[in-house]
């Protein structure tokens, strides 16, 4: 999951409500404590808190008690989709068609 993709998960208008703490994403939706992806008006869901927490005492025994539903992509990582043929495939039937032409040719 991105950055981006995680920012859509604020809690908000009934949508679930995860947070990242140190590349890991966290379901905290079921937490009275996370009301409209807000906690004690000091942090928002949608949001990487692996800095905001690092003082916070609480953070391993309360914030991994909630289900781990992903971890944060780090920048470049993100693999690429295919996308069509690849340049080496288009060669290769160029060959194959030019090499059929030449045979019906002669």
């Amino acid at each position: 999951m991105t950055i981006e993709e995680l920012s859509r998960f604020d809690g908000r208008e009934g949508r679930a409500a995860y947070v990242a703490v140190n590349h890991i994403v966290y379901d905290l939706t079921s937490s009275p404590r996370w009301k409209d992806g807000q906690h004690e008006g000091a942090h928002q869901a949608g949001c990487d808190l692996t800095e905001e927490l690092k003082s916070a005492p609480h953070v391993k025994t309360v914030i991994e008690q909630f289900p781990i539903v992903g971890k944060i992509e780090k920048r470049g990582t993100k693999k690429k989709e295919a996308s069509g043929i690849s340049l080496l495939s288009i060669i290769i039937i160029a060959f194959v068609v030019l090499l059929m032409l030449a045979t019906y040719m002669v």
